[in-house]
């Protein structure tokens, strides 16, 4: 039996219908984060020039999209959903694939949920399947795939969406087979969109395409028959080295969403050990710009291949700017959405830091997850932080209480402190309500409809 089958084959009839309770908690995390970042999102220059490209183009607008007074069809409900709770980069992460796993699978499902019924239990279990096929192939590929430049985010998270939306529509092994084939013959996104709106659109559209497969898979649209194993399929194509048994073996027994981080700033992952670092100086120096002479960022070489940008001009490329990280913990304190605005990463004593800022993958000692901050002072004293975990990721988590404040920050961006407030309590619920419509709907802005 090839991968493929093996896998559609737990996927149907292998798969717990009753979560574990400490998954089923990590799923809910997962959904008060991603909703969360959805709404801080939602209001974004790229979902406004979606909704203003595209809305002509909407079938019947029988979907909600999340934080949005509009309403489109399914598929482009998806798209709008995967852009806004994308596009701040402040999405979970998968420490050992830098996947952002929840945001093309919850786009797809909350689109579908919008316009079907269905429950918080039901789509908490897709969520979850979705999430580990997503993380399982990003696993079998990871480096290969990531290093030849595919946003694994994109290419890989398709098959999550389809997954996913498939267990929805309950899916046989078939035509489960057929929905993995139909995602991945669509897989796409490509690291050189990071720092732009297209980065956005990579869980966007995988949001959108997989939802696509399983739809199709349902009415008997084929596909080949080994997507995942084939000569000739995605990870023979995307990848120059995998190991398709990490896709299969213990499934069901080690899941993926304990393995999940949820970030504290909004940016690429590997820039918080040097924002938390630089934080930490500024609140025991009390550090202003004036006092910055020069700034040494000793990090791992995969800090300087994903975020070693350094002429910056948009808010946008300061998430992929370690240097633009490490100058708003010391100048600012913080590293929250209003610093990686335009303003922000032109503001002239940000600038000015940021500037004086080099970085440098010289010491073999820090990891991925770790830094070494070296600061010299106008006035000639030498100020050092070594971190060897970031805030946020898996050795120093962001709890229950820290989520729902992320949340919160985010959410009263679009909707009332009293709005918010409900929509938190529902997303914390989730798999108690008896249609998930209900949480979609407490995520709408109150006010006129302005399409």
């Amino acid at each position: 039996m090839g991968t493929t089958q093996e896998l559609a084959r737990w996927l149907v009839g292998g798969a717990p219908e009753r979560l574990p309770e400490d998954v089923a908690h990590e799923a809910r995390r997962a959904i008060v984060n991603i909703v969360g970042c959805a709404l801080g999102g939602a209001r974004h220059e790229a979902v406004e020039i979606t909704l203003e490209a595209l809305g002509p183009l909407f079938g019947p607008p029988t979907a909600a999209v999340l934080g949005r007074t509009e309403r489109a069809d399914p598929q482009h409900a998806a798209l709008l959903n995967g852009i806004s709770s994308h596009v701040e980069d402040f999405d979970d992460t998968l420490p050992a694939n830098y996947i952002h796993a929840s945001s093309p699978v919850a786009s797809a499902l909350f689109a579908h949920a919008s316009a079907h019924p269905v429950s918080g239990r039901e789509l908490l279990r897709a969520f979850t399947l979705g999430f580990e096929v997503t993380s399982r192939l990003g696993n079998a590929t990871y480096p290969a795939h990531y290093r030849a430049g595919w946003h694994s985010t994109g290419s890989v998270g398709v098959f999550g969406a389809a997954v996913a939306v498939g267990a929805l529509l309950g899916l046989d092994e078939q035509r489960t087979v057929w929905a993995l084939g139909l995602a991945g013959t669509q897989a796409a996104g490509v690291r050189e969109m990071f720092g732009s709106m297209g980065k956005a659109l990579h869980p966007g559209r995988a949001a959108q395409s997989g939802l696509c497969a399983a739809l199709l898979a349902q009415r008997g649209f084929t596909s080949g028959e080994h997507i995942l194993e084939g000569p000739r399929g995605w990870a023979a194509v995307t990848a120059s080295e995998y190991d398709l048994a990490t896709v299969t073996d213990g499934l069901g027994e080690a899941w993926e969403l304990h393995r999940n981080t949820y970030k504290p700033f909004p940016c690429g992952i590997v820039n918080h050990p040097a924002i938390d670092a630089c934080i930490q100086l500024h609140d025991e120096h009390g550090l202003r710009a004036q006092d910055i002479a020069q700034v040494r960022l000793h990090v791992a070489p995969l800090v300087i291949d994903l975020c070693g940008k350094t002429d910056i001009h948009v808010g946008l490329e300061g998430k992929f700017s370690v240097v633009h990280g490490a100058a708003v913990g010391l100048v600012r304190g913080r590293a929250g959405l209003r610093e990686y605005t335009d303003e922000a990463v032109n503001d002239p004593d940000v600038k000015a830091v940021r500037e004086r800022t080099t970085r440098e993958a010289d010491d073999p000692s820090v990891s991925e997850d770790g830094v070494h901050v070296e600061v010299q002072l106008a006035d000639g004293r030498r100020l050092e932080k070594r971190l060897e975990g970031a805030l946020g990721n898996l050795k120093r988590p962001l709890s229950d209480e820290q989520l729902s404040a992320k949340f919160t920050d985010q959410a009263t961006l679009v909707l009332s402190e009293e709005q918010a407030a409900r929509a938190l309590e529902l997303a914390w619920r989730i798999d108690e309500l008896e249609d998930v419509s209900e949480l979609i709907t407490a995520t709408v802005p109150v006010g006129v409809r302005t399409a």
